[in-house]
């Protein structure tokens, strides 16, 4: 089964926002690097968050047919990675996450809202 990247941040967005993520990202990075096309940003309050987060996205991700490629973080991590290939989500605490402001970062990459997604 094959899934697109669009599909892929959709899904991602959705399951953040049913664990209660808090302000969540979706970046369209495409049209300014290879590493991905899509990259999803989220925070979480505490520890348990974070961590029911990313076991949340990749079991919604297994599902639909995408394998993550690979985690940088664990389960003590304020900054998780999740590297799908044609996206990366990325889960943060909410210091670290103003601490390296991705958003910024990626600032000339298209930020996309849910209505754009289909959420």
């Amino acid at each position: 089964m094959s899934i697109s990247s669009k599909e892929m941040a959709k899904i991602a967005y959705k399951t953040l926002s049913d664990k209660k993520a808090e302000d969540i990202q979706v970046i369209d990075i495409s049209g300014i690097s290879v590493l991905a096309d899509y990259f999803v940003i989220a925070n979480g309050s505490n520890q348990h968050q974070i961590e029911a987060m990313r076991d949340a996205v990749d079991e919604e991700l297994y599902k639909a047919g995408a394998k993550v490629k690979q985690v940088e973080g664990n389960r003590s991590s304020s900054w998780l990675l999740m590297d799908y290939g044609e996206i990366i989500v990325h889960v943060f605490s909410k210091e670290d996450r103003l601490f390296y402001d991705l958003e910024r970062i990626w600032g000339d990459g298209k930020f996309i809202d849910a209505a754009e997604l289909g959420c």
